[in-house]
């Protein structure tokens, strides 16, 4: 019975729930204190699956508040997220479901799940995809961002599509040089492009996405927003659809 009780304080200890009260440290001798603290660790040498049984507990408990925090800072950020006015929108402009993702050009994970995402536009004519530059790996990356970006505010969405579709495979280093050649070479006005690069209106679309990001608790890339799920990280095509599925059931 000792034991039990021992064994219950110690779930207590390690987050697992008990009626308040039924055990008060706070009224013991020193004598009694270390009396305790030494069948505690008698116990847990004895039955040392408790504490993994509780950090299972704890982790489950803290995964589903992370949902549910998620839940909310999509929720309330949801008008900067799929209506600000200037993100490119690929895919279906009027698909049923709708992804938000966050890129980054130089980044090896955002041009992996680039090979994903496409794939599900290609199986899929129902999807709204937003994307959101966010450029956060170096010199390279906000000089591709801004490119593209310019390219978008001069020149419209097909020519942002096309860079696009081109710096998230673009080998060697994003100097302007380069960045100018690769625009000639899709039809597009390279000079004009790099002279855009560091106007205000860049700056304020660039400011705006990454006070999103930090608003939503990103800190890498690629994330996606799908429906009101926030997911960090490459997302295998499998994934995707599923979640996709999820989304169309639930509406």
């Amino acid at each position: 019975m000792k034991r039990l009780t021992l064994a219950l304080t110690t779930a207590t200890l390690l987050g697992i729930a008990m009626p308040a009260g039924a055990f008060d440290l706070s009224n013991l001798s020193e004598d009694e204190r270390n009396a305790f603290r030494d069948e505690v660790r008698a116990y847990l040498m004895d039955n040392p699956e408790v504490i993994m049984e509780a950090v299972s507990v704890l982790e489950a408990r803290q995964e589903a508040q992370k949902s549910v925090d998620d839940l909310q800072l999509v929720k309330t950020n949801a008008e900067d997220l799929f209506h600000d006015g200037f993100s490119h929108i690929a895919g279906n402009p009027d698909g049923d479901v709708t992804i938000v993702e966050f890129v980054d050009y130089r980044c090896g994970y955002c041009r992996k799940s680039y090979e994903e995402v496409q794939a599900l536009l290609e199986k899929d004519s129902n999807i709204r995809l937003i994307l959101k530059e966010y450029p956060i790996l170096g010199e390279d990356s906000l000089a591709s961002a801004r490119f593209a970006v310019s390219a978008q505010q001069l020149f419209g969405e097909d020519a942002y599509d096309k860079l696009h579709h081109t710096l998230i495979t673009l080998r060697g280093a994003a100097s302007v040089d380069n960045l100018i050649a690769t625009a000639d070479g899709l039809g597009l006005d390279g000079k004009a492009i790099a002279d855009g690069m560091s106007s205000d209106k860049v700056d304020a679309i660039l400011g705006a996405n990454h006070a999103l990001a930090r608003r939503l608790q990103i800190t890498g890339t690629p994330a996606f927003v799908m429906g009101e799920v926030l997911a960090r990280g490459y997302m295998p095509l499998a994934q995707m659809e599923q979640f996709v599925e999820e989304i169309r059931n639930t509406n």
